[in-house]
C-alpha cells in the first residue's frame, strides 16, 4: 500500500471527478488553507452545521440517535461550539473514491493546535458522496469553526489489489450522502 501524490490526485480529479469542486493548488488568502498538497487534499467545510446540545437531557445512543440532540445552523460564516461539545458538518467537496483506493482523513494542525479535533472514519473504496465531519471542542472555552475554509486533509492510499467487495458493492449506508448525515444503523 502506498500513499498517492499530488500528480495522481490531480489526474483523478480532473479526468474522473474524484474530487469536485477541485482546487489544483493550496488556497490561503487569509483563510485556513485548502486544496491540493504534496500527498493529500485539504477539504473545506460547508456552511451547514449541527451543533450538539443537551437541552432535552437525552442519552446519546448510536442505535437510536435523534436529531433532537442538535441545533442546526445554516448559511453562516462560522459557528461556535460550546466547551466540551461537538458539531457535525460536511465537506464542500464531493468524493468518488476509486475501487483500489481508500482514504484516511486527518484534521488540520491549525484547528488541532486550538484543541479542536476533526474526526472522520476511513473512507472506503468506491464511496461516493460528501463526507460528514465531526468537530470536537476539547477545551473549556467556546471554539469557532470557519465555514468554506480548510478543515481536514484526505490521504489517498492505493491497495495492493482491488478488494473483493467495495463499499458500493455492499450498498454502504452512507453511500451518496449529501449534506450533514446523522448516524444510521
Amino acid at each position: 500500500m502506498s500513499i498517492l501524490s499530488d500528480k495522481w490526485i490531480k489526474k483523478m480529479s480532473l479526468e474522473h471527478q474524484m474530487i469536485s469542486p477541485f482546487e489544483e493548488k493550496q488556497i490561503r488568502n487569509g483563510n485556513i488553507s485548502y486544496g491540493l498538497s504534496s500527498f493529500g487534499y485539504d477539504a473545506r467545510v460547508g456552511d451547514e452545521f449541527k451543533i450538539f446540545t443537551n437541552v432535552n437531557s437525552e442519552t446519546v445512543d448510536p442505535k437510536k440517535f435523534t436529531a433532537n440532540n442538535f441545533v442546526t445552523k445554516k448559511n453562516s460564516d462560522f459557528i461556535i461550539i460550546p466547551p466540551n461539545s461537538f458539531a457535525l458538518a460536511t465537506t464542500i467537496e464531493f468524493f468518488k473514491i476509486p475501487r483500489d483506493v481508500m482514504c484516511i482523513v486527518v484534521g488540520k494542525s491549525t484547528y488541532a493546535r486550538c484543541g479542536i479535533i476533526v474526526n472522520v472514519t476511513p473512507i472506503e473504496s468506491e464511496f461516493s458522496g460528501n463526507v460528514t465531519l465531526e468537530f470536537s471542542n476539547t477545551t473549556p472555552l467556546p471554539a469557532k469553526i470557519y465555514a468554506n475554509e480548510g478543515v481536514a486533509q484526505f490521504l489517498f492510499l492505493k491497495g495492493n489489489e482491488s478488494p473483493e467487495v467495495s463499499y458500493a458493492d455492499r450498498n454502504g449506508k452512507y453511500m451518496g450522502q449529501t449534506g450533514v448525515t446523522l448516524p444510521k444503523v
